[in-house]
């Protein structure tokens, strides 16, 4: 959705940097400068409103499944059942890159390089503990089908 509007309002194809799992400082001033005033103007509205709700969905979303699969997939005592918290870092890094987003628009057309590699790195973090809590989703539903997903004890 933010790409859509991002392309809209920056008249041409552009990729909003929290999509992507790697960049470097350039690559994000670049991108910054290509989606003119209009479109940075619309991805701080973004990243200040959308891109704190979808981040909480997603770590309800995530770590609900998790606890839900792994109560059938493992026993109440094992210690994977603590692993439900993994969607939280995916959550706090988004947040993180969402505060570098929020700066490097704010401060445009400064171009500080240490915020631009900070930001990134809570990008790759988050993608990280995304990436993280998919494969446990996987896990937890091969292992709770195995155990025709009945609750263990």
């Amino acid at each position: 959705m933010a790409g859509g509007i991002l392309a809209f309002a920056a008249n041409n194809h552009v990729t909003p940097l929290d999509l992507m799992f790697f960049y470097t400082p350039t690559k994000a001033f670049e991108m910054l400068d290509k989606y003119g005033d209009a479109g940075r103007a619309i991805y701080l509205k973004i990243e200040l409103t959308a891109d704190i709700i979808y981040p909480i969905i997603y770590m309800l979303f995530y770590g609900l499944l998790i606890s839900w699969l792994f109560q059938r997939a493992f026993k109440s005592d094992s210690k994977i059942q603590k692993w439900n918290v993994v969607p939280v870092g995916a959550w706090f890094f988004d947040l993180l890159e969402n505060v570098g987003f929020v700066s490097l628009l704010a401060i445009y057309p400064s171009k500080p390089v240490l915020m631009a590699w900070l930001t990134m790195l809570f990008g790759l973090l988050k993608w990280g503990f995304a990436f993280l809590s998919i494969g446990l989703v996987l896990v937890g539903l091969v292992k709770a089908a195995m155990n025709g997903f009945r609750k263990q004890v």
